[in-house]
C-alpha cells in the first residue's frame, strides 16, 4: 500500500466514469438502460488493494477465449508478481489501447458481487516498480451490454480469494448476471 492513499482522487475518478457513461456518445450502457442509469457500484475504498509488485517484461501473443467464445490473440506486456493473503502470484499483463498494460483476472467475488466475466485493472509502473490497485478495477464493457466481446482472464489470472474491491457488477434489466 502507498504511504498516502488519495481516497479523495479515487472518488473523483468514479465520478467522472459515472458520468461519462451516463452522456458520452461511446458509452457501454445501452441507450435503452440510460435513462434509469443511476451510476455504477462499487467496493468501499480499501487502501491495503493497491498493491506493488515487480514486473517482468516479456513480449509475445497469447490467445485468449472471449466473452463471446470467440479466441483472439492479445499482445503480452509481461507479468508482475504480487503478494496478495500470504501468498505469491504471478499474474499475466497484456497490452492494451495506447499501450496501457492492464491485467484481466477473475476473483471469488466473480459471478456474485462482481461481474462473472472478471474485471480488468491497469498495472502502473513507478521507479521500477509496478502498482496494481484493484480499488481501479473496472468491469470489460461486455458488462455492459452483450454486443461488445472482452478477453475472459487467462487461467493464471484467477485469484482463490475475494478482492472486495473496484468495480461491482453491473446488474442491468436486460440479463441480470450471466456468468455466475
Amino acid at each position: 500500500m502507498p504511504a498516502e492513499y488519495d481516497v479523495d482522487a479515487l472518488l473523483k475518478e468514479r465520478m467522472v466514469r459515472n458520468a461519462h457513461f451516463r452522456s458520452h456518445y461511446a458509452s457501454p450502457i445501452p441507450e435503452e438502460h440510460l435513462p434509469a442509469f443511476e451510476g455504477l457500484s462499487y467496493f468501499a475504498p480499501a487502501p491495503d488493494w493497491s498493491l506493488s509488485g515487480e514486473f517482468t517484461a516479456r513480449s509475445g501473443n497469447i490467445e485468449i477465449v472471449s466473452s463471446t467464445g470467440r479466441t483472439t490473440t492479445y499482445r503480452i506486456a509481461g507479468s508482475v508478481r504480487i503478494d496478495i493473503q500470504g501468498e505469491s502470484f504471478d499474474l499475466l499483463v497484456l497490452h492494451g489501447e495506447e499501450d496501457d498494460r492492464y491485467v484481466p483476472f477473475r476473483d471469488a467475488t466473480c459471478g456474485h458481487e462482481s461481474y462473472g466475466g472478471g474485471r480488468y485493472v491497469s498495472v502502473s509502473m513507478d521507479n521500477g516498480s509496478a502498482r496494481v490497485d484493484f480499488n481501479r478495477a473496472v468491469n470489460p464493457w461486455c458488462a455492459y451490454d452483450d454486443e461488445f466481446s472482452c478477453p475472459l482472464p487467462p487461467p493464471q489470472n484467477r485469484l482463490p480469494m475475494r478482492i472486495e474491491a473496484g468495480e461491482k457488477d453491473y446488474r442491468s434489466p436486460r440479463w441480470g448476471n450471466r456468468f455466475g
